[in-house]
């Protein structure tokens, strides 16, 4: 009714009612039919601009609509397929930097440039596998990796053929050869046996100079509660164990007991991992190894350092192994991994600078590199948003112009209304983004005006938002496209000024008595 044509006389106004009484029209047409409304219910806008809609019987209900419309997702996902290889890598350079604590110097007296300490890559792997979806139930994946240590080394290649047999299984069958070790035949099968217990069988023979070498290794699991998983596994061939382990996984840790006896490693650990629940992600571990080989100390952090990379940071102490400092890098579905070897003791300086220097290079890093770059990321990437959306929006604040130009003798009614009752009166009212912050009293304040449009919406002295952007609000628009939002009211009931800031997709009603404004503050 407030954008009904028929309503203004104006010439100015009458043009921009009809645009807007032809959006709540295309609105109206979608949610008054069942099917379409039933589509925008459950997918939005974006199920509305799916394709293969007009070939779906009338009159369906929403479990039908939905099974439809998932129906044309698969489709769709199946002409992606050949698109999708889903590239999988590892990169691991051994360093050798005992020379820095186990430095015999008396050997080197002679040797030009001995004052400097001899830190060597003794050891590099490279592992680099990809995905060709064959069919919607088949794969093939092609592996590979390189390995040397120490001047020798050598690799090998790989092909599976994996199938999903059904909804609780899949088999595959592996095919290898490598330059260290013959032809290699395999077989793995996965089954899920009821909804909580699944098994894993590995069946292998590998061919070499000296025959045949079979192997087999069993896994079965069961749930035994929300967050905790149980395994027991068998391996047969070379190295025969068996092993047991409790992993219990929820929000903020992860804990994993372990109890393995074999031939010839037998050991018990224990690991703890605490979440954080922070932007960052952070996460510190700590964990213990005891066996027939020795004992193992383990403790580190690992840290989300951008969208798509962690970098994390552990530091090894065992007898006999000595300190060592394993560095690694995740990026998307790559991993790089730098295991650096400090001493073959238990020096204390070892473990000292294994601890701090990781975490003062970390937080100078941090501080000089990597909250500068994401910051000018963040940056680019909101302008190339306002970029890609700057028409979107100009029409929209010009829909919202024209809105609230509309309803000024709406309004007028409306605050006539409420003064004569004593009721509510929206004084000022603004959305957009707000800074408070002194550390960001250098970014500018991005807000509109929007007394008109909420004082629009006050009905029987009252005003209630639901829990969703404000921005889709009749005279409303993002004047922030990407960056976070806020409402703030100053309005007035029963003659007493009241204020409140509310978040973009909180909901909001006013009034409220936690609202006053305190008249001696």
């Amino acid at each position: 009714m407030l954008y009904h044509p028929d309503k203004h006389r104006d010439p100015e106004l009458k043009t921009q009612a009809e645009r807007l009484f032809n959006l709540v029209h295309q609105a109206y047409e979608v949610l008054s039919d069942p099917q379409t409304r039933a589509i925008y219910d459950i997918y939005g806008r974006r199920g509305l601009e799916m394709e293969g809609w007009e070939v779906v019987e009338r009159k369906r209900t929403a479990a039908e609509i939905r099974e439809e419309f998932e129906r044309l997702q698969r489709e769709r996902e199946e002409r992606r397929l050949q698109q999708r290889t889903n590239p999988k890598g590892t990169i691991s350079v051994g360093i050798d930097a005992t020379d820095l604590f186990d430095r015999y110097d008396e050997e080197y007296e002679d040797v030009p440039g001995s004052s400097f300490p001899q830190i060597e890559i003794n050891k590099m792997h490279i592992s680099q596998s990809i995905e060709a979806p064959l069919t919607a139930t088949d794969t093939a994946i092609l592996s590979g990796n390189l390995s040397t240590q120490n001047g020798n080394g050598g690799g090998s290649i790989n092909l599976a053929l994996r199938r999903v047999t059904s909804a609780k299984g899949w088999g595959e069958l592996e095919f290898g050869a490598g330059d260290l070790h013959g032809p290699l035949f395999g077989l793995k099968i996965f089954r899920n046996l009821t909804p909580r217990c699944f098994i894993t069988t590995n069946c292998a023979l590998q061919f070499s100079s000296r025959g045949v070498r079979p192997g087999l290794t069993t896994v079965l699991a069961r749930n035994l509660d929300k967050n905790t998983m149980g395994y027991l596994q068998w391996r047969w061939g070379i190295q025969s164990a068996m092993n047991t382990s409790i992993v219990r996984d929820t929000k903020t840790s992860h804990f994993t007991l372990a109890l393995q006896l074999g031939i010839p490693h037998s050991f018990m650990m224990v690991s703890y991992q605490h979440k954080f629940q922070d932007e960052d992600q952070t996460r510190v571990k700590g964990s213990l190894k005891a066996g027939f080989f020795g004992t193992v100390v383990e403790y580190g952090a690992e840290r989300k350092i951008s969208r798509h990379s962690v970098l994390g940071a552990t530091v090894s102490v065992g007898v006999p192994q000595g300190v060592s400092l394993k560095i690694k890098l995740n990026r998307a579905s790559q991993t790089y991994f730098f295991p650096v070897h400090l001493t073959d003791q238990l020096l204390p300086s070892a473990v000292f600078y294994a601890t701090v220097g990781p975490l003062v290079i970390y937080f100078a890093m941090h501080r000089l590199v990597i909250k500068p770059y994401l910051r000018a990321q963040k940056e680019r990437e909101l302008e190339k948003q306002r970029e890609n959306t700057a028409s979107d929006i100009l029409q929209k604040k010009q829909e919202a112009e024209a809105a609230v130009r509309l309803m000024q003798e709406s309004v007028r009614r409306i605050i006539e209304a409420e003064e004569a009752r004593m009721g509510l009166i929206i004084v000022n009212a603004w959305y957009g983004k707000f800074v408070n912050d002194n550390s960001r009293k250098n970014e500018k304040v991005k807000v509109i005006d929007v007394t008109v449009p909420l004082q629009c919406l006050v009905k029987d002295s009252k005003l209630i938002l639901t829990e969703a952007s404000k921005a889709g609000l009749p005279g409303f628009y993002d004047p922030c496209v990407g960056e976070e939002k806020s409402l703030k009211v100053l309005y007035q009931f029963r003659g007493v000024l009241h204020q409140v800031m509310s978040a973009d997709n909180e909901a909001l009603r006013i009034p409220k008595q936690s609202h006053r404004i305190d008249a001696d503050g």
